[in-house]
Parts: structure tokens; C-alpha cells; sequence
């Protein structure tokens, strides 16, 4: 992999910064504010059916995950949902947004070690402005060449990132958390892919097959990448 990679491009949520537990904690209190009507279970269940439902519509990141539990609410309370309950989900999402930013262990190290050497990107799914204010207050942003909000991370979403760096795919590697959004969609390409994998991963994001790939390389930290570079 040494010679040929060029440009390395970073996943941020659960890559570089503390973000899923944040969500499963919102969710957590989503479901006691409907614990009247349906257990947890059920109401994250129906939770994440409403998301699947609106992804194509709302895309990804926290505003689109608070209409979903004022969705889901409304769908579960009937006549019952009040303005008081939309409020409290209303403030879970402030919450969300307002959430300090905890960079992983080993990523300040090794973007200062990699620094120079390549051509660092920044590609990541979510809402625009939260995404930037995460950026601003993790003291990163001087590490990268590009930034990229992406609303998707398919195949032909990456081409389009790629022709935009001007790089080739077999000079390309993703690191990420999510095998599905950030590992396969590369390796389609022909470029390369690291897992770096983190202890919570939202259900859409779980991949559990396991494969081989002569481009991708299992990681458990971070810091592991500058073994194979």
C-alpha cells in the first residue's frame, strides 16, 4: 500500500470524535418520554422505521433524526401527542447539537504524523453546519486539505469526490468506523479501505459479514495506519 497511496481521506463521527453514544443516548430518553404507550424496544424499533422511511428525504445527522421521533411520536400517541411532547423532543436534538466534541484516542497524533506526507481529506456523512461546528471545535481542521459533507457514501458518491481531488482510486484510502458507508463503496473503486471499528455502530451502519479484499486492511486504532504506510 505504500507507494501507492497519494490521498488519504478521514470518516469523522466515530472516527475522529466521539458521536453514536450521544445518539443512543437521545434515543434512550425518546423512548421514557413515550414509555406510557410502548416498551423501549418497540418505540426504537418504530423509531428506526420512520428513519429508514425519511433517509431519502432528510438524508443524514441530527435534524432529520429529531422530525423522525416527532414523527414517530405522533404515530405512536395518536390524538394523545401534545405540543409539550414535541417540545422535549425539540429540546433532546438541541441537546444533540450543542453536544461537546471528544476527539478518539491516537487521532491528533496521527494526522500530525501524516501531515506533509499526504494529501488529507475530510469526507463525511451528516448535517452541514453540525458537522462544521464539530470540525471547528476539534482543533483539526488545519490537518486537511478538503473538507467533504457528503449526503451519501455510495460508489458513485466517492467518484465524484475523487474526480474533484483529482486522484486516481488506486492512490486513494478511506479510513472509517463503517465497513458499509466507508470501506466497500471504496474498494468498488479499486481504491483502499481501513476499518477502524468503534464499540457502537448504528444499526443502518452494521455490516456483520466478514470478507477479504487485497486493498483493505483491519485496523483496531487509529494509529495502526502508519504501519502500512
Amino acid at each position: 500500500m505504500k507507494k501507492e497511496i497519494k490521498t488519504i481521506a478521514f470518516d469523522a463521527d466515530d472516527t475522529l470524535w466521539i458521536n453514536e453514544p450521544y445518539f443512543q443516548e437521545a434515543e434512550q430518553r425518546f423512548c421514557l418520554l413515550l414509555d406510557n404507550y410502548l416498551s423501549a424496544d418497540l418505540v426504537s424499533q418504530e423509531l428506526f422505521k420512520t428513519e429508514m422511511n425519511n433517509l431519502p428525504l432528510y438524508g443524514y445527522g441530527v435534524k432529520g433524526f429529531v422530525l423522525c421521533m416527532i414523527e414517530t411520536a405522533g404515530r405512536i400517541c395518536g390524538p394523545a401527542a401534545s405540543l409539550d411532547l414535541t417540545d422535549k423532543i425539540i429540546a433532546l436534538g438541541h441537546d444533540l447539537l450543542q453536544k461537546p466534541v471528544e476527539l478518539l484516542e491516537g487521532v491528533t497524533e496521527t494526522l500530525e504524523q501524516l501531515k506533509g506526507n499526504y494529501k488529507l481529506i475530510l469526507a463525511t456523512k451528516g448535517d452541514l453546519l453540525d458537522q462544521e461546528r464539530k470540525l471547528k471545535k476539534s482543533g483539526l481542521e488545519s490537518y486537511f486539505h478538503h473538507i467533504e459533507i457528503m449526503s451519501d457514501k455510495r460508489a458513485g458518491d466517492y467518484q465524484k469526490l475523487l474526480q474533484h481531488l483529482d486522484c486516481v482510486p488506486g492512490q486513494f484510502l478511506m479510513l472509517g468506523n463503517s465497513i458499509k458507508s466507508d470501506i466497500l463503496p471504496v474498494l468498488e473503486l479499486g481504491g483502499f479501505g481501513g476499518h477502524i471499528p468503534y464499540h457502537i455502530t448504528w444499526t443502518h451502519e452494521q455490516h456483520e459479514q466478514e470478507f477479504k479484499h487485497p486493498n483493505f486492511v483491519a485496523l483496531k486504532q487509529i494509529n495502526e495506519i502508519l504501519n502500512y504506510l
